[in-house]
């Protein structure tokens, strides 16, 4: 919607916020993951990445994209996490139907294409071919980063969007 106001058709979020606003408790929270966790995992609405693991808001630093991929974003984000707000666990976290593993690039530019009328062919979306093979070089991708704080656990699991269970990757 462009013109009208900033708010205009987001009232009903705006009124969920203020009754989250009436309950709210984490004022003047420090920032720092109190669980000493984080988590890469996909954008993927069916993920609750606190829950999957039984932690609370303030617990553990998440990073989301397309796929769970450990991108240069979620390394620079894991260098911070590890360094400077009590990260010491991390998972990542991708999904078992995951429209990234389940598409080729082709056929999400063309999907895209369609939805926006607009030509798409330029677009990447990094899919992914293998999911586990991703998995594991995203795992190594972050235990050979200098940055990363030496000692940090770093664990791979496949969220099983049917079942609520994690399947560990070696």
């Amino acid at each position: 919607m462009s013109g009208g106001t900033p708010a205009q058709g987001f009232e009903d979020l705006l009124a969920a916020n203020r009754e989250y606003a009436d309950r709210f408790d984490l004022a003047g929270f420090d920032g720092i993951a109190h669980a000493g966790v984080a988590i890469v995992t996909c954008m993927d609405s069916r993920i609750d990445p606190l829950r999957l693991v039984g932690l609370n808001p303030g617990d553990a630093k998440i990073f989301r994209n397309p796929g769970g991929r450990v991108t240069d974003a979620a390394l620079e984000a894991l260098v911070l996490a590890t360094n400077l707000l009590g990260v010491e666990r991390i998972l990542v976290v991708p999904h078992t139907r995951c429209a990234m593993a389940s598409n080729s690039e082709e056929e999400l530019r063309e999907r895209v294409g369609r939805s926006t009328g607009k030509d798409a062919s330029w677009q990447d979306f990094h899919v992914i071919d293998d999911q586990v093979a991703a998995l594991r070089e995203d795992l190594a991708k972050v235990r050979a980063h200098p940055l990363v704080r030496e000692g940090t656990l770093v664990g791979g699991f496949v969220y099983d969007v049917d079942t609520g269970l994690l399947d560990p990757i070696d």
